[in-house]
């Protein structure tokens, strides 16, 4: 409902980005105002470093300011994304709060001077927080501008202050019960940890050596929680003076910090922020990878693109730019899969300040550069997809994921540094795009039969639940793959006694492992079939399964390391080690097959995107990239809405979105 309502008020698909005419003078806002109107800017988000601007003191305001901002983009024809200022507290805050100052594992209190100086759990930032959330909302709930909240900025920080100690221990008490229920969980009877009073409970700081397990993924599990709570805050006194729908931005970079599902079921619109992390086809994939977690988060529902990078590749010591094309390339992806338009952080590049050198849609070098004419050229083809508005994107296969198994996989004291969980997750997700075909993520306790094929890369915590819930999907006729060091432990991080993984998990498996051998660094191993692998082996054996391929090495000779189970009406795979990428694109293509999965459009070659979003009533569009170095014949050729007339191949390159009646 909500999402509809923000494209409903912007006419058609959202474009623009973060815009701060704070950091500018009237010369510069007319200008704006032009250059918005010539690249169809249609959304600006408004507000989100501007703290100490609106409350100068604390509990003055001032709005005057804003009030004229609002009403000149209104006037401009552009609507407002309004955010809460509360990523970034003004000095004056952490003065006379310097209990609220974020403090590190190692006790370290760090000070003011950049954004995100805050601890979420600290009272007096909490209070603050809402405070300022209504302000604007009684103000500005229903300014005809307004069409969107945008609660905070990139919640992703971590404290482990005293505040969040407290905050912790009342959390602990709510989850667990009693003292007995957490020293159980934790296995505090193991080096002297039992716990006799709460007070001796802190956050996992630093310490000696290993940290508790069972407290570390606790403590992961509880800021997650704090941090919705605090969201949650700010939302509800946003909704108690304005109806427009509420979100935050979320970010979905290599490490993880907040259950991404809980806050899919907060936000009335799931919005996210994206920045490659490698250049080429490389950058594409992960876009899509990015887009996939996003709808996926969402239900299925529409979402947006809140922030990205006009000409930015986060590539390790390097910010890189993006070749011609890309801006178009790259916001295609995330609208091919569901997000209702593209906007970018920010609009026009900072003459100063600490992100003076992040790119922007006007960059210093001004409209008369490539950036901004790329910019232009992506507002004109946005533009054009309005009536894709609402439409949806179908998926027959599944990558699971879970935070819970991601912060496991954080864990002290783990049997080898080369186990990892965003690795194998997105090593999965580019199999698929890399075969043509679109991709769901999904929670292993959601209801799964919808798919022919789910692949379960690294889920080293799974529930009973969990486990339950892949038996019968296998059971009732889906085709399951579950990868190495997958079902150890539950909930609490506490070992399957009995053989791995998880018991019903085991009987849709078919196979019993007894005994992990990681490999030494840098060892390569074969298998019975050719494939090679490296850093992981386990000693199995099957009970119902069939070898598929064996290990050909040491004490493990002739011992299953690919197994298939005939269980139910399904089939339940599992891959004891970590195939080379030729191997596993091998494995996944014949789990495709089997599975009856085809590629999104099989007549076209490798190396050309193509997702299909499908309307309501029958209609749908093909969106299509070609990443190849040449021309691609299109094996059907159809109305592109990008260029207005028949398209019948697409150069290097190129993009289109065919409308298919």
């Amino acid at each position: 409902m909500h999402i509809h309502r923000l494209t409903d008020r912007l006419g058609g698909l959202a474009f623009g980005g973060d815009y701060s005419p704070e950091q500018w003078d009237a010369d510069v806002w007319k200008q704006d105002d032009e250059l918005m109107h010539q690249a169809k800017v249609n959304l600006a988000t408004v507000g989100v470093f501007s703290w100490a601007l609106l409350e100068p003191e604390e509990g003055r305001y001032d709005f005057e300011w804003l009030d004229a901002h609002l009403d000149r983009l209104h006037a401009a024809g552009v609507a407002v994304d309004l955010a809460t200022p509360t990523a970034s507290p003004p000095p004056w805050f952490s003065l006379a709060h310097p209990d609220a100052l974020p403090v590190g594992p190692d006790g370290t209190r760090l000070t003011h001077g950049s954004r995100d100086t805050y601890c979420v759990a600290a009272p007096a930032y909490r209070l603050a927080a809402r405070r300022i959330a209504a302000a604007l909302a009684e103000r500005y709930g229903d300014h005809p501008a307004l069409a969107l909240w945008h609660v905070h900025n990139e919640y992703v920080s971590l404290c482990f202050c005293d505040h969040t100690a407290a905050a912790f221990r009342v959390w602990l008490r709510a989850r667990h019960g009693s003292l007995d229920a957490v020293n159980e969980a934790w296995n505090t009877a193991f080096w002297s940890q039992r716990y006799t009073a709460w007070e001796q409970i802190l956050p996992p700081r630093a310490s000696q050596w290993h940290r508790n397990p069972g407290q570390s993924l606790d403590f992961s599990r509880f800021w997650s929680d704090e941090t919705l709570a605090a969201y949650r805050e700010q939302r509800d006194a946003i909704r108690a003076h304005s109806d427009r729908p509420v979100t935050t931005n979320l970010m979905l970079p290599g490490y993880q910090n907040l259950d991404l599902w809980a806050f899919g079921r907060e936000v009335d619109l799931v919005s996210v922020n994206h920045y490659p992390t490698a250049p080429g086809v490389d950058a594409a994939a992960h876009a899509a990878f990015d887009a996939d977690r996003a709808r996926s988060l969402a239900g299925g529902a529409p979402w947006l693109l809140m922030e990205s990078g006009t000409n930015t590749v986060y590539a390790g010591g390097r910010v890189l730019a993006k070749e011609p094309g890309d801006i178009l390339r790259h916001s295609l992806s995330h609208i091919a899969r569901g997000s209702e338009g593209a906007l970018f952080f920010q609009w026009r590049q900072s003459k100063a300040g600490a992100e003076q050198w992040h790119s922007s849609m006007v960059p210093h070098a001004g409209p008369d550069s490539r950036t901004f004419r790329e910019v232009t050229a992506l507002g004109e083809a946005l533009s054009r997809l309005g009536e894709l508005a609402g439409s949806s994107v179908r998926a027959e296969v599944a990558v699971l994921h879970d935070s819970n198994a991601w912060w496991a996989m954080n864990v002290d004291g783990l049997p080898s540094s080369e186990l990892d969980y965003l690795g194998p997750l997105r090593r999965a997700h580019r199999t698929l795009w890399d075969a043509g075909t679109t991709v769901d993520f999904a929670h292993p306790e959601h209801d799964l039969g919808r798919y022919r094929l789910v692949l379960a890369p690294a889920l080293f915590l799974l529930t009973d639940a969990a486990a339950e819930n892949l038996r019968r999907y296998v059971a009732a006729g889906g085709t399951l793959l579950v990868q190495h060091f997958s079902g150890l432990v539950d909930e609490r991080l506490h070992a399957r006694l009995g053989g791995y993984p998880a018991a019903p998990l085991r009987e849709a498996l078919g196979i019993r492992v007894e005994e992990h051998r990681p490999l030494a660094q840098g060892a390569e191993i074969t298998l019975s079939d050719g494939s090679t692998a490296t850093v992981w082996s386990e000693s199995l054996r099957t009970e119902g399964a069939e070898a598929v391929a064996a290990y050909t090495h040491g004490m493990l000779t002739g011992r299953p390391a690919l197994t298939r189970h005939a269980f139910g009406s399904g089939q339940g795979w599992y891959l004891s080690t970590r195939l080379d990428d030729s191997g596993y694109r091998d494995l996944v293509g014949r789990l495709l097959a089997d599975a009856g999965v085809a590629a999104e459009l099989p007549d076209l070659p490798p190396g050309v995107e193509a997702v299909t979003r499908y309307a309501a009533d029958g209609r749908r569009w093909q969106l299509l990239t070609n990443h190849r170095a040449g021309t691609v014949p299109l094996p059907e050729p159809g109305h592109d809405l990008l260029t207005g007339g028949p398209l019948h191949q697409l150069p290097p390159g190129g993009c289109a979105v065919l409308h298919r009646p």
